[in-house]
């Protein structure tokens, strides 16, 4: 299928991309571009705390069952939860604006003006995207705990999540000030290795499709994303900002992480365990779920109190959970595409202008970002896709580009193989 001239580029001019690749350029709230470097700090000088308050209103395309009045923003609707926990608490998050810092940081403290009834909560949670365009995960702040995150960034964006208490008694946020500083080395932890990190989890379906997830989105018949039981990677509605790799019995996807859960929402089984929002001293890639199923940990119970019922990791929607080859619960490898170094990768210039970076290796599937310029980009895997046409080339191969959490096609890749070498299958 792979029939591009040689060279595959003509030299001359980059053109402007017209025609075919139009039709990937569909905008969508919430695109991860690649920042620039922020200037760094004078030597020998420490780092000054900066300090904003985002605004609260509007709500943006990330936001999910927020409503702004009265001067504060609280869940709209008692009955909405995430699809894959349930419960007749009402939840609403809101992503706000991202903010660019004068000096690269690593340190995020908070301080929120808000009214919470008993029982309610307000959760705040901060990540920063570095100067390479690559997002950490979100890190939990609160009053008195700054949070500290894994590298130095340059740009820092906050979430809120707003719970209900029963009866809808709900909290209302006025105003939220961050401050950002630089704390000297990266948090403490297991240094980055070249792979990303893959473990052997047991899956569920998650099923409940016209329910809505923790990002917003309204589960489908044949969905293709994934839950995982910590918000620390949930990505925003339409992003791939964080991906995993799920090898089933059949084949491998790469699938977003869209909703919370099973089970637990504060299990970031993935991280080394000292960097563990929780169950510190569970070694790393073990669910807690599957220590509480196999081994009666924590009495048998999840965070919540409930006994749990089965081992489950990680939740698949309904088109992924076939697609690997699964016909029941069962276990799969899965690959967690953002950590450590973002797998192995091998870096390759671009070329073009308003280059589309896709969910899936297809023209028709959600654009998570965009290139907007030729740059250079990290490439993990490649996939052989949906035929692309482009200024009288053809070339059916894309390449999966972890900074952004989606794949390009090679047509893009300003090389003259249609199949990157050295580069493996996906």
């Amino acid at each position: 299928m792979l029939t591009p001239p040689t060279p595959r580029r003509r030299p001359g001019p980059v053109r402007a991309l017209t025609g075919t690749v139009c039709l990937l350029a569909l905008t969508l709230a919430g695109t991860a571009l690649a920042a620039a470097p922020a200037p760094a700090a004078d030597a020998g000088s420490p780092p000054a705390a900066e300090s904003w308050t985002p605004g609260l209103t509007p709500a943006g395309g990330d936001d999910v069952n927020v409503r702004y009045g009265d001067g504060a923003l609280r869940v709209s609707d008692g009955s909405v939860a995430p699809a894959s926990l349930g419960g007749d608490r009402g939840y609403a998050s809101a992503v706000l604006e991202t903010h660019r810092v004068e000096r690269p940081v690593n340190r995020v403290s908070v301080t929120l003006d808000a009214t919470v009834p008993e029982a309610a909560g307000v959760e705040v949670d901060v990540r920063g995207r570095a100067a390479d365009g690559t997002w950490t995960e979100w890190r939990r702040a609160a009053a008195g705990t700054p949070a500290r995150l894994p590298r130095d960034v340059v740009d820092v964006q906050a979430r809120l999540t707003l719970w209900n208490a029963e009866g809808e008694a709900t909290a209302a946020v006025r105003a939220l000030t961050l401050t950002a500083d630089h704390a000297g080395s990266a948090a403490a932890g297991s240094a980055p290795t070249a792979a990303a990190f893959s473990a052997r989890v047991y899956a569920t379906r998650e099923g409940l499709v016209g329910h809505t997830t923790a990002n917003g989105h309204v589960i489908t018949a044949n969905d293709h994303f994934v839950a995982l039981p910590s918000r620390r990677a949930l990505s925003p509605k339409g992003s791939g900002q964080y991906s995993v790799q799920v090898c089933g019995p059949a084949r491998c996807e790469t699938a977003p992480v869209w909703d919370v859960g099973p089970w637990n929402t504060h299990d970031d089984h993935w991280n080394p365990s000292t960097q563990r929002e929780q169950w510190k001293d569970l070694p790393r890639g073990l669910p807690e779920a599957q220590a509480a199923y196999e081994d009666d940990y924590n009495g048998g119970r999840d965070e919540f109190g409930r006994q749990v019922a089965n081992p489950a990791g990680i939740d698949l929607a309904d088109g992924t959970f076939y697609n690997v080859g699964l016909y029941d619960n069962g276990w799969v490898t899965v690959t967690y595409l953002w950590t450590d170094a973002g797998g192995d990768t091998t870096s390759f210039p671009t070329w073009g202008t308003d280059v589309s970076i896709r969910q899936q290796a297809t023209t028709g599937s959600t654009r998570v970002a965009s290139l907007s310029g030729p740059t250079t980009v990290r490439v993990r895997c490649q996939v052989h896709g949906e035929l692309v046409n482009y200024d009288g080339y053809s070339n059916d191969a894309w390449s999966y580009l972890p900074d952004y959490g989606g794949y390009v096609s090679n047509i893009f890749i300003d090389v003259a193989d249609a199949w990157l070498p050295g580069v493996p299958t996906c």
